[in-house]
């Protein structure tokens, strides 16, 4: 028999689902350097993405008609996050490793967020809100690198 037949919860009783260890290979085995600890991002670009997020809340404030539910809250702080994370990406171009150290998140996070923030902009509206903020913050730190 080549599986050992290993019962799993929730199954009828004498129900077992096959189950087969993988075995290693070296080959595949992950690189020394992986071990490595991440580098600590640096206070500018810390302080870049959280400017970028100040700056889409602000302009998400101005144009909301509506108070905020407190169960709003929530689902509006995400797309403020998501929103800044594919500015600083995309705008100002810092690494999704880096983005995500600054946001307190994993950079696959981060690569999920200027995904979805990519496929909303097929929306006019939300295109030109996003375009809007990419000029703001592409102004604001071209100011500051030319002083």
């Amino acid at each position: 028999m080549p599986f050992a037949k290993i019962p799993f919860a929730g199954a009828p009783r004498g129900f077992a689902r096959p189950f087969a260890l993988p075995r290693f290979d070296p080959a595949f085995a992950a690189p020394e350097d992986d071990d490595a600890p991440l580098q600590p991002v640096t206070p500018a670009v810390r302080s870049a993405c959280g400017i970028v997020r100040q700056l889409t809340a602000e302009m998400i404030a101005l144009i909301s008609d509506r108070v905020q539910l407190r169960r709003d809250r929530r689902r509006i702080n995400c797309y403020v996050r998501q929103i800044a994370m594919y500015v600083c990406h995309v705008a100002l171009r810092i690494s999704l490793n880096d983005i995500g150290q600054a946001f307190g998140r994993d950079r696959t996070t981060v690569g999920h967020a200027c995904g979805v923030v990519e496929d909303r902009r097929d929306d006019p509206g939300f295109d030109e809100f996003v375009s809007s903020v990419e000029r703001i913050a592409i102004a604001i730190f071209e100011t500051g690198a030319s002083q």
